[in-house]
């Protein structure tokens, strides 16, 4: 397995009062990871007592896609600034189903 040269964009940690934890990463790539068409590989999550609650990835084969809690559904690309803040808004809009 070859992995391509990275740059890292951001990476940050944050756990909450309430126990819940959100965590940031984002790389910028030399080439796309298929099938996306964009240069990002990015990872963001939110959860709690080790269930997650949101995540957006994007992963060799799967592409661009988000997780509301066991539900998971494509995600459209468009920037980063579009991508965090509607993971922003998912998470500030969760609540237990």
């Amino acid at each position: 397995m070859q992995y391509m040269p990275a740059t890292l964009l951001a990476k940050q940690k944050e756990v909450r009062e309430d126990g819940s934890m959100i965590e940031i990463v984002l790389w910028e790539v030399p080439e796309p990871v298929p099938p996306c068409q964009h240069t990002f590989k990015y990872r963001l999550y939110f959860g709690a007592a080790g269930v997650c609650r949101v995540r957006y990835d994007n992963e060799r084969g799967k592409g661009d896609h988000r997780h509301i809690d066991e539900r998971e559904e494509a995600y459209r690309f468009t920037t980063v600034e579009q991508l965090l803040a509607d993971f922003e808004s998912d998470v500030r809009n969760w609540s237990p189903s």
